[in-house]
């Protein structure tokens, strides 16, 4: 960690005193912060960490990896991060677009003929920004995990089916848009499948392999993978659970095809706070590019999202980032627009009994891990969906 002001013997002017005593300050409120997500909040696990200036200065952990063995949490622990593999899935589409492979106002037919009714009608802009209309397949009863009978059905069959891409497509398929293409705003992990369909038909390489030699490799991400069968979490990890009226169901195990391009990732909170800190920091897209991907005009203005990245105003000022969930994991992960500051989270909720006190602990989380002890320059605003309890589903 950052050494504090005067660390090397000479007396501190006295705001380097103030300063090191804040940051003192800050590291306390965290380490509070997540053992009362676990205490109060429900989690069987949280870990996180803050990033400022290029190097972490705070990390933590709270709970435990496995309910069976009591084996603490890893704060350096991998997890399933869910949706925010979309942040890294839309940062190799608009590298393609700097590229000129394609344009964000292409027709989905003129590159994906034939796969989703009116594709000539939606644009990969309208996928990326979630306006295009297209059912999303996670509301289909196959992925339904909201009570206990389809969960255990989930438990026992579902989580091993492995999907291709044209399947979870073919599932939306049958259900009618949400609204004309450009009309309105509605969130489809649909989208990013059809999304990964054209980075693989423009590059002759998966989403995956893309998103493999384009971000992790070049940013050295060695904590993170984007699996696309194999049912494991690679080293350390906490274990994810549902709770059941017969106890803990260990639902860490599961086929990560369901959740493809819109959520099959699992990284680190140093990966991810790296990540972030170099994509709004124009290490990975030009400036244009970049105002493309915070461009959160027309349907989606009132959700802030753009193009695979959220803006999350905070009291101390604009974050942008993305959330996630998949069974057993709630991720969160934003990064300040200066560039000064990166919070990475990973909730492993489990006991959903007190929803308010999950909300309190999630808010006092997502406050301190933003703005630390820094004074607010404006009330908060709507907490992002991972930091905030909802039920049980497959994928958010």
């Amino acid at each position: 960690s950052a050494p504090s002001a005067g660390a090397s013997g000479a007396p501190a002017a006295p705001d380097g005193v103030a300063a090191g005593e804040a940051r003192k300050a800050d590291r306390a409120a965290l380490d509070a912060v997540v053992r009362a997500m676990v205490r109060e909040g429900g989690a069987s696990a949280t870990l996180a960490r803050v990033r400022e200036n290029g190097s972490t200065v705070w990390k933590g952990a709270a709970g435990v990896a496995d309910l069976t063995t009591g084996t603490p949490t890893d704060p350096d622990g991998r997890f399933r991060i869910g949706s925010v593999t979309k942040t890294f899935v839309a940062t190799v589409v608009l590298q393609l677009v700097a590229e000129h492979r394609l344009g964000l106002d292409d027709s989905v037919e003129s590159h994906l003929p034939g796969m989703v009714p009116n594709g000539s009608g939606i644009t990969v802009r309208q996928l990326l920004n979630h306006t295009s209309g297209i059912h999303d397949f996670t509301e289909d009863p196959a992925f339904d995990a909201g009570n206990e009978a389809t969960l255990r059905q989930w438990l026992a069959g579902g989580r091993w089916t492995s999907y291709r891409p044209q399947q979870l497509v073919d599932i939306a398929n049958k259900y009618p848009p949400y609204f004309a293409p450009g009309q309105g705003w509605h969130y489809s992990n649909t989208n990013y499948v059809l999304v990964s369909a054209i980075i693989e038909r423009l590059t002759g390489r998966s989403w995956a392999q893309e998103v493999d030699r384009r971000i992790i490799r070049p940013l050295g991400l060695t904590g993170t993978s984007m699996p696309s069968d194999s049912p494991f979490i690679p080293g350390s990890h906490a274990h994810g659970y549902y709770k059941l009226p017969t106890g803990p169901a260990d639902v860490t195990l599961l086929n990560p095809s369901m959740a493809s391009a819109a959520g099959a990732g699992i990284s680190t909170t140093a990966d991810l706070t790296r990540f972030i800190a170099a994509l709004l920091g124009g290490q990975l897209l030009a400036p244009a590019e970049l105002a493309e991907m915070k461009n959160v005009s027309g349907p989606g203005e009132a959700a802030g999202y753009g193009l695979g990245l959220q803006r999350m105003a905070t009291p101390c000022g604009e974050f942008w980032g993305h959330d996630g969930g998949i069974p057993g994991y709630n991720t969160l992960l934003v990064g300040e627009v200066t560039g000064k500051r990166q919070f990475a989270t990973s909730i492993n909720r489990y006991d959903l009994s007190d929803p308010a006190a999950m909300q309190r602990t999630s808010n006092d989380l997502y406050s301190t891990g933003t703005c630390g002890g820094r004074p607010p320059t404006s009330s908060p605003s709507a907490l992002p969906s991972a930091v905030t309890p909802r039920s049980a589903g497959p994928l958010t």
